[in-house]
């Protein structure tokens, strides 16, 4: 018989389909087998556990570059431990083009910091300035090095792009082989909101939820829906709110588009109430799109049982409370305009979704994993992720569902102050990852060196391919 590195014994694999008992056999830093009556040099009891794929959470800013010279306060090595906490082994993060300037160096730059994760990782390149250099030199160029997702905000200063530069996004992407990805909101409309709202004298932080009403994001999303139809380009919508717009999305599935969408744990257990908070302390819950009434969850839950959704990511975007960089950096009294806008996530994710998922009914455990490794790895060509099986990435993570824990920040070992979910009790939680084979987090304590994680370039896949079908047979991608 066989003797392996490691083996899992007596767990129950849970795979995007089903679960079974079974014991999973690790060869240096990949699967080499599942099945029964496994041995090896090293074994690890996995008896009343869930064993499960280490998450890939596509959507998280860590680290990353400001229009200022600084950067996002969340580290690699800190987003890393965070994410060992929570279940998590990937994460794609971002690397920013501010308007006026190449790609190149930011990316470079970005390259560098990365390369201290622990956490394995990948890039989305948010394009802000699609000028002919850019779309025909630098685009095709990282796209070649592995860099296969484009991100592009529909709002945002100094982020925002418009209708034909986005239309030139959606082109550059389609001739080369790349994922665009968005974020749908009405940049006009917005700042039309915002200056009434403050005239108004209307300057709260819940008041940001006023700015940017479901309307908003709602419009974006179809207008992007119809420039990607247009050019016969894939895109994945980010962080969708409500089930308004899951619907408009999957009206568009129905006609054949390529299109996929995700949301977070932040819009199926928060809501807009909690920007309401005395004290400065609604800012803790700012984010874009805002979170909306206490009935889009239902809405949202909906949306994901019938597979609109099929991603749930962090997009984790942490702000402290204090300090000159976070939420309080324009006064205490600041508008919410000037407050900046995100809430840490990355720790929480798992956590927050198999309590509010899989232990409240709504979901199963193959659903769980479905949505949190395998579709995300699958959507984003990381072909060794997400998945327990052989020739798969040894990234495995222990499950007890019967922990209960109440989250404090202190639990989530990031570098921000504070997490929106502060003393929430949740149903379920990891008690070991591994990463490639390593034990790098047990028990919640730390067992990585930085540097340890490693960039995943990744190639050319089918899933993203355009579908073909184009407006009178007409491809502008080819001219324009």
């Amino acid at each position: 018989m066989a003797r392996y590195d490691l083996v899992i014994k007596n767990g129950v694999v849970v795979t995007p389909v089903e679960q079974y008992a079974a014991d999973v056999g690790v060869n240096g830093e990949t699967i080499a087998a599942v099945g029964h009556g496994l041995r090896g040099d090293q074994e690890i009891d996995a008896s009343g556990l869930l064993v499960m794929p280490g998450g890939v959470d596509s959507h998280c800013h860590v680290e990353q570059l400001r229009a200022d010279g600084t950067t996002d306060e969340e580290s690699f090595i800190s987003a890393s431990t965070s994410a060992f906490a929570g279940g998590t082994t990937t994460a794609i993060t971002f690397s920013t083009q501010f308007k006026g300037y190449p790609i190149g160096p930011a990316l470079s730059g970005y390259q560098q910091r990365a390369a201290r994760s622990m956490m394995d990782y990948s890039f989305h390149q948010i394009i802000t300035d699609p000028t002919d250099t850019v779309i025909n030199q630098e685009i095709p160029a990282l796209i070649a090095a592995g860099i296969r997702s484009l991100k592009v905000f529909l709002t945002y200063d100094p982020l925002h792009v418009d209708d034909r530069g986005l239309l030139r996004i959606l082109a550059a992407a389609r001739r080369h082989g790349a994922l665009v990805t968005l974020h749908c909101e009405n940049y006009a409309a917005i700042g039309w909101m915002t200056e009434a709202l403050l005239a108004a004298g209307l300057t709260a932080p819940k008041y940001h939820a006023w700015s940017r009403p479901v309307a908003l994001e709602r419009e974006a999303t179809v207008r992007a829906i119809a420039l990607a139809e247009l050019v016969d380009q894939p895109i994945q919508i980010f962080h969708v709110s409500c089930a308004e717009v899951a619907e408009e999305i999957a009206r568009a599935q129905a006609r054949g588009v390529k299109i996929w969408a995700e949301t977070c744990p932040q819009y199926l257990v928060l809501t807009a109430a909690d920007m309401d908070r005395p004290d400065f302390e609604g800012a803790k819950f700012m984010c874009s799109p805002a979170p909306r009434d206490a009935d889009a969850a239902t809405g949202l839950w909906e949306q994901i049982r019938r597979g609109t959704i099929d991603v749930i990511s962090s997009d984790h975007s942490g702000y402290r409370f204090e300090g000159s960089r976070g939420k309080r950096s324009a006064g205490s009294n600041a508008p919410f305009r000037d407050i900046p806008n995100g809430v840490p996530g990355l720790g929480a994710r798992l956590m927050l979704l198999f309590s509010e998922g899989v232990t409240a009914g709504r979901i199963s455990a193959s659903d769980f994993v479905r949505l949190t490794a395998f579709n995300p790895a699958r959507l984003f060509g990381l072909t060794n992720k997400g998945r327990l099986a052989p020739g798969a990435d040894a990234d495995i993570v222990l499950w007890d569902v019967h922990k209960q824990v109440t989250l404090t920040n202190g639990m989530m070992q990031h570098a921000i102050d504070y997490t929106p979910y502060e003393g929430r009790v949740v149903t379920g939680a990891p008690v070991l990852t591994m990463r490639r084979g390593a034990v790098v987090m047990r028990d919640a304590l730390l067992q990585a060196e930085p540097g340890s994680g490693r960039f995943i370039a990744r190639g050319p896949y089918d899933l993203i391919k355009p579908t073909g079908r184009l407006a009178n047979g007409f491809n502008p991608s080819a001219y324009a």
